[in-house]
Order: structure tokens, then C-alpha cells, then sequence
């Protein structure tokens, strides 16, 4: 069944550097669509609405009545050091689409506090419609929402955790279903919020994480990595720091982290990284989808044939729009860490449960199932 086309595309082209980026919204519930801005060198406009697409099928997936997908993108280094102003030129530009319901936030490459900050600056706040702007216990969500933006669980800020903890979630209850051994090991790809979220969450629960990889290379030890250590020590923009390697540690070119021995394989950082020349190479029996469409449709060919089984990206990786779902629409009445964090597990080892029981039902691919199940049936206007 093929997507329908996204309801509207935005370009915008930087004045003050080569910077260029792209908003789609793909899909309006009730006015309103929601997703994150992500900040790279590779970004396409392709890639943006595919990203927004998903956005439509992961907010189905949480079971929201009120918000469709919408995703913003920008083709620029997010080391440089002017990329902060980048993105608030960009938010300049695309003020007016803010303001008509479409709610974007950050992702790769860029910190959702700095959108809010600039969102703030532009006297916008967070992305409301005028209904929204009306209701009281919407307006109560909104603070309680700003209020848990300040808060903590195990260390990470929540907005950097439960992104990653959710996929962690999938991954257990997909394991679990496949009655899995206890203590499977585990790689990431990917070292930022989400990736070393999910590697710590994984290491609390029992599982051995053998490899990390971020942009300088593959870590790998197979009797296990000290996860804590490797965290506690993290650089910003996702590195590992170098000195909190044991002896024992082999390093390897950051491509190896898709073929090296593992249970579970968890792609947390771009696109397309699970393809064509090397889905052969996996020899995980799971793959949990951190990252948004890290594969590519030959991949999923050979994946299936091979009788590798995935939690796919619009399942996993919903932490981050769940707790903004659960807590401005007051699903989650009080900002309470623990309870948002249950919330986020519930409804992750929900829906992961209800995809591998059917695949295992009716002998079909988890992906095919998601985009079924999941598919956006809503397709409203923007609030103009």
C-alpha cells in the first residue's frame, strides 16, 4: 500500500551560510501535526518527508487522537559553530507554519531545548492550536510538559532518556517473545541521547552490550562494555570518550557495527545504514530500530528471507512523542519521572507485542504488519 503524498513541503535557503532545509508536514489530526528537526550534512528533502511519513504512522502507533506527522530537516554540520544560528534562522522561516499547528522539536543534531529556547525568543512557545489555546486542562499539560523538560530519571535528563529507555522496552519484550536466552548481547550504532540511553537501560535490565559505535569507530568487547563508565564519561554530540576504554577493548572502523557477533543489533543514529550490501552480514537474530528508517526496503527483502525479525522505527522509538502526547493532552495527569517512564513502556511493549504475535500468526514480516495497523487514517487542514 503506498503512503499518501504529504500535505505540504517547505524549502528555505540560508542568506548568511550554505545551509538549506526543508519542513513537511505529512498529515493534520485535529489540526495539528507533530515531529523533530533534525540538523546534518546529509539531509534531503527526500529524506524529510519520508521522516515526516513515519511521523504519521508513529503517532497512530502511540494511539493519538490529536496529532498527525510532520518532520523538519536542515543540510548543515551540526558541530559548526554557528549552527545554533542556523536553527534560528531556520524556526524564523518557518514561524508561520508553527503557528498554524505544526509542531516541531528536536532530533538528530539538535537539542530540543534550544527549539523551545528560539520558539520562546519568537514569542511562538510551544506549538498550539487556537482549540488548544482555549482548553484549560490542555494549557495545565503544556506546563506540566515544561516542567518534566527541567526534570531527571536515572541520571538523563527526560527528554534524552525516554526515547531511548522505549526502545530498550521494545527490544526486551521482542526478546522476551522469541523466548530469548537471558543476558543477550547487544550493539548500537550510535552514541547520542537515544543510544546511550538505550545502552544503559539495556545494561540495568541484564543484557550485555558488546559494541558502540559513534562517528570515530566501533567499540567491541565480547564479555561486555561498562556502559555506566562509557555514559558517564560521554562528550557531547554523542563521542565516546577514549580514556574510558579497559585493555581488553578492541577498535574497529564504525561500518563493522552491522556484521560483529550479536543477539541484537539496534541502528540509533541515521538512515538507510541496514541496506542491500550488507543485510546479508547481520548475524543478530533481532533488529530494534532506534533510529528513523535506518532500513532500506532491499534490506527488508533479505532480513525476512533470512528469518531476522525487527521492531520497526514507528514501534520502538516512540518515547519521545509519547511523552509529549501523554503529558499535553494530560494522558499523564502530573509530571512524575516514574510515571511518564511507565507510561512509555506500556504502550512500546503494547504495541511490540501486538506486531510479533500477529507475525507469528500469520507468517508475515513485522514491517508489512506495522504499516497496516499503523497506517494514518486522519488527514485534516491546519488551524489558519
Amino acid at each position: 500500500m503506498a503512503d499518501k503524498r504529504p500535505y505540504v513541503v517547505v524549502e528555505w535557503n540560508d542568506t548568511e551560510s550554505e545551509a538549506k532545509g526543508w519542513l513537511c508536514a505529512y498529515n493534520f489530526v485535529r489540526n495539528y501535526c507533530g515531529g523533530g528537526t533534525r540538523m546534518h550534512p546529509t539531509v534531503t528533502r527526500e529524506e524529510v518527508i519520508r521522516l515526516a511519513t513515519t511521523m504519521g504512522y508513529k503517532y497512530k502507533a502511540i494511539e493519538s487522537e490529536t496529532t498527525g506527522g510532520c518532520k523538519g530537516g536542515i543540510a548543515y554540520d551540526y558541530k559548526a559553530p554557528d549552527a545554533l544560528d542556523v536553527l534560528r534562522r531556520y524556526l524564523t522561516a518557518m514561524a508561520p507554519y508553527i503557528k498554524a499547528g505544526v509542531s516541531i522539536g528536536g532530533d538528530l543534531g539538535v537539542d530540543y531545548g534550544d527549539v523551545l529556547n528560539i520558539l520562546d525568543d519568537l514569542g511562538i512557545g510551544l506549538p498550539q492550536t487556537k482549540a488548544m489555546e482555549k482548553d484549560p486542562e490542555i494549557q495545565q499539560g503544556i506546563k506540566n510538559h515544561d516542567d518534566a523538560c527541567d526534570m531527571t530519571f536515572d541520571g538523563f535528563k527526560m527528554y534524552d532518556m525516554i526515547t531511548g529507555y522505549g526502545v530498550a522496552f521494545a527490544a526486551d519484550e521482542a526478546w522476551n517473545f522469541k523466548s530469548g536466552k537471558p543476558g543477550a548481547s547487544v550493539i548500537i550504532q550510535g552514541f547520542g541521547a537515544v543510544g546511550a540511553s538505550c545502552a544503559y537501560c539495556l545494561d540495568k535490565m541484564g543484557y550485555k552490550v558488546v559494541g558502540l559505535a559513534d562517528v570515530n569507530g566501533l567499540v567491541y568487547c565480547k564479555d561486555g562494555l561498562d556502559v555506566k563508565k562509557l555514559v558517564e564519561t560521554k562528550k557531547p554530540k554523542g563521542e565516546m570518550d577514549p580514556t574510558a576504554f579497559a585493555p581488553g577493548y578492541e577498535i574497529l572502523p564504525n561500518s563493522k557495527w552491522v556484521e560483529m557477533p550479536c543477539d541484537i543489533l539496534i541502528p540509533a543514529a541515521l538512515e538507510d545504514v541496514i541496506n542491500k550490501n550488507n543485510a546479508d552480514k547481520v548475524q543478530a537474530s533481532l533488529i530494534v530500530e532506534a533510529a528513523n528508517i535506518p532500513t532500506t526496503a532491499e534490506a527488508d527483502e533479505i532480513l525476512h528471507k533470512r528469518g531476522v525479525d525487527v521492531v520497526v522505527d514507528f514501534v520502538a522509538n516512540t518515547g519521545g512523542v509519547r511523552i509529549y502526547e501523554a503529558l499535553v493532552f494530560r494522558i499523564v495527569k502530573d509530571p512524575v519521572p516514574q510515571d511518564i517512564v511507565d507510561d512509555t513502556e506500556m504502550i512500546v511493549r503494547k504495541q511490540t507485542r501486538r506486531l510479533f504475535e500477529e507475525a507469528k500468526k500469520t507468517g508475515r514480516y513485522t514491517r508489512e504488519i506495522a504499516r497496516q495497523i499503523f497506517a494514518p487514517d486522519t488527514f485534516d487542514t491546519p488551524d489558519i
